[in-house]
């Protein structure tokens, strides 16, 4: 077999990625994350008489908290593959990629393994957030100076 005959076969039995489907289970669940979320803020507010802003950080927590959970028992990863960027984009995703690297290198040690790769998957998020923040931090300085 040469390599042409190989690469037509692959993309024979390839799978297509339905595009539209993923988009819009994306939009749906991102949604209901932001929708959750505020009803959850309302919910602290409501019961607790804390500032909103207050409120919204517990609403994090729980996100992070929700999506380690998931993680540590094994199904995050299921529902990352089906509703792809809808759950990752937020903050569930990051929360995802440092338990996730705490999972795999915890028999490492806590120095050799969970230290020097924990921020491997998510040093790119930290680094390229930093980036997108000063850039339009200029964007919005030279356009409302």
């Amino acid at each position: 077999m040469n390599k042409k005959e190989y690469l037509s076969l692959v993309k024979k039995h390839t799978p297509k990625e339905r595009k539209l489907l993923n988009g819009f289970n994306a939009f749906l669940v991102g949604g209901l994350l932001g929708f959750l979320g505020e009803g959850m803020k309302l919910l602290i507010v409501e019961i607790t008489h804390i500032p909103i802003k207050d409120a919204i950080s517990w609403v994090l927590l729980i996100y992070i908290f929700f999506a380690s959970l998931f993680t540590v028992m094994g199904f995050f990863d299921s529902l990352a593959g089906r509703f792809k960027a809808g759950i990752l984009i937020p903050i569930t995703g990051f929360a995802h990629s440092i338990t996730a690297a705490i999972m795999d290198y915890r028999k490492d040690g806590m120095i050799a393994g969970i230290g020097s790769n924990l921020f491997k998957l998510s040093g790119c998020v930290i680094l390229y957030g930093i980036v997108s923040a000063f850039i339009m931090t200029i964007i919005r300085v030279l356009l409302y100076a």
